[in-house]
């Protein structure tokens, strides 16, 4: 389910349907029916991904930008978009570390966001990515 690239459907041996979570995460996100609801993508690598979230709910889209020093080591992150007075739900596949997704929604809260949730489909959370997220 929401292959990380589209790409990776051509190296499977076997037929393989590209499933997209977004089939159970949209009914679930109009439930809330949360005002001022903002998509975001916590990278550039799920900003289509979030613009697809976005138009199907008719809501606002930001995008935030990382640079890293190393591997899972952001030196910087800047959101590009407005989040005051929002409620974010930032929109991504895979979250290992979880690095990226907290620092996504701290800079989210610092920014103005009245509430900041997220939608995974790949949670590997390995080291201390449970401690992140609940500190987050």
């Amino acid at each position: 389910m929401d292959l990380h690239a589209d790409q990776i459907q051509g190296f499977f041996e076997k037929p393989v349907d590209h499933l997209f979570a977004s089939t159970l995460f949209l009914p679930y996100l109009q439930e809330l029916n949360l005002e001022n609801l903002c998509i975001a993508s916590p990278d550039m690598g799920g900003s289509k991904r979030a613009y697809a979230y976005s138009k199907a709910l008719s809501s606002d889209v930001v995008i935030c930008y990382k640079q890293r020093a190393k591997a899972n080591v952001i030196s910087h992150m800047e959101l590009i978009g407005e989040v005051k007075g929002k409620n974010v739900v930032l929109v991504d596949d895979l979250v290992d570390t979880a690095g990226t997704l907290t620092r996504a929604a701290d800079l989210m809260m610092e920014r103005g966001a009245v509430s900041v949730r997220a939608i995974t489909t790949h949670g590997l959370l390995s080291g201390d990515a449970y401690e992140k997220i609940e500190k987050s």
